[in-house]
């Protein structure tokens, strides 16, 4: 007897439990513990492991579960899909291939950015999917690396403290004392707060991984150095939703959207189809920005939706998935004035942090698992090679910094309407425009080009 294709339930593995084995015994110590099984835990995780180093990875939640982002993964990130052994998994799961960007102008002119063909060609331009599949297929191939290292990996862990010494194995000299602290362990509950049990794990090499609430994160910025972890001009608030049948988003290959949107500005509203007749539907905004707004994020994508004449039409048959708004904040990786640690403190004796636990979401796109990746590798290099932790933030400033710094800058460039609708409509027209912004995308030394004057007036002029 047979059964038609319809009558077989899927299994799709990134809906699944994930078995990450038994938990360590209490007191364990280990080579580094990872707190956080986002990307850029996992990726810390995973090249520690694959090093030899026997780590403790600890996840909040419990697989499967969601996490709200605009669901593009970049193509920084592909190096290290690759190298962790995920590449293949994400290839062999429904997915958008990214080929291209559209930009549009308030007054509703269009540019159409193509991603580099050589790197189209590789398949290493660009992919979108959901979070909850991408970083599944993460976790649980870094959370194998981990194990075969003989290391350990926990679900549903909480971290609720963060334990210090003097340096010299000595006691915790207390709150405030910044430098004189060195990093011993955590404290993490299992089970929930009901429920749970309590457990102590011990390392001097911690990773806080736990994205803009990280808890690792919050015992360097704010408890040893009493320094702020948020600031409105530097955090983004951002909203999300998927939808089926929106019209132009149907196939598995193609544009990703960004409109800089009248009724948004000084934000922008996004289209990132995520597989087949399936897009991420969202919006952002500065905090600080947002304040100012009669309307909150939610009612802004409404009316958009709805009233928009470039959406409306487009919106017309589409559903909302049930259950698929969320919102969330974006900590920004753009420099802080008068700072010392750019973009925010990133590191102390014996901790590092990665992704948006160190605040570095990219802040005119809000991508952020590309620099999850890279951070979460340059923190594994420095523990293997026990560089001075002061050492990781300067690194993790040289090379993100540049980039970080233009991108703020093109946020606060897109947020004049007149400027937007100038330079879209000259793009529009201007085959030459279109490479450079190509290039922009591809290069960071073609990035420096838009801050180059002579540069820009000889290309928008000419």
């Amino acid at each position: 007897m047979s059964m038609s294709a319809e009558s077989v339930a899927v299994v799709r593995s990134w809906e699944q439990p994930i078995d990450t084995g038994e938990i360590p015994k209490n007191g364990t110590e280990f080579d580094a513990i990872v707190v956080g099984g986002g990307p850029g835990g996992s990726a810390a995780a995973g090249y520690l492991a694959k090093a030899g180093a026997k780590v403790l990875l600890i996840e909040k939640a419990v697989w499967p579960r969601d996490k709200i982002c605009g669901d593009a993964v970049g193509g920084k990130s592909l190096s290290h899909v690759r190298d962790l052994g995920v590449k293949a998994d994400l290839e062999a799961t429904p997915h958008f291939r990214v080929t291209g960007i559209v930009f549009s102008s308030p007054k509703g002119s269009t540019v159409r950015v193509p991603l580099p063909e050589e790197d189209v060609a590789r398949l290493e331009a660009g992919y979108s999917l959901p979070r909850a599949q991408f970083d599944s297929l993460l976790f649980n191939r870094c959370q194998d690396h981990v194990r075969v290292a003989g290391g350990s990996v926990i679900q549903g862990g909480e971290v609720r403290s963060v334990l210090f010494d003097d340096g010299y194995g000595g006691e915790d000299p207390g709150e405030g004392s910044g430098d004189a602290r060195h990093a011993k362990g955590i404290v993490v509950e299992i089970g929930g707060r009901k429920n749970g049990e309590t457990f102590t794990f011990y390392s001097r090499e911690l990773v806080g991984a736990g994205g803009y609430r990280c808890p690792v994160a919050r015992a360097v910025v704010e408890s040893s150095y009493s320094e702020p972890m948020e600031h409105k001009d530097h955090y983004c608030g951002g909203y999300r939703e998927y939808w089926r049948n929106v019209k132009g988003c149907g196939d598995n290959i193609g544009d990703i959207e960004i409109h800089f949107v009248d009724t948004v500005i000084p934000g922008y509203f996004w289209l990132f189809p995520v597989s087949e007749n399936v897009v991420n539907v969202g919006i952002g905004m500065v905090n600080g920005l947002l304040d100012k707004q009669k309307k909150k994020l939610r009612a802004l994508q409404a009316d958009v939706i709805a009233n928009h004449p470039m959406f409306k039409d487009r919106f017309a048959d589409a559903e909302m998935i049930r259950g698929s708004s969320r919102g969330w904040q974006l900590p920004f990786g753009s420099p802080r004035k008068g700072a010392k640690n750019q973009p925010r403190r990133s590191s102390m004796n014996g901790i590092r942090l990665v992704g948006d636990a160190a605040s570095l979401v990219d802040p005119f796109s809000g991508e952020g698992v590309g620099n999850a990746l890279v951070t979460g590798h340059i923190a594994a290099n420095h523990i293997i090679d026990k560089k001075p932790f002061l050492d990781y933030q300067d690194e993790v400033w040289k090379v993100l910094g540049p980039e970080l710094t233009n991108s703020f800058r093109m946020q606060k460039l897109s947020r004049k309407s007149w400027l937007l609708n100038w330079f879209v409509g000259k793009a529009e027209k201007k085959p030459a425009l279109q490479e450079m912004m190509t290039e922009m995308i591809a290069s960071k030394e073609a990035q420096e080009n838009l801050h180059s004057p002579w540069f820009m007036m000889k290309t928008l002029l000419f």
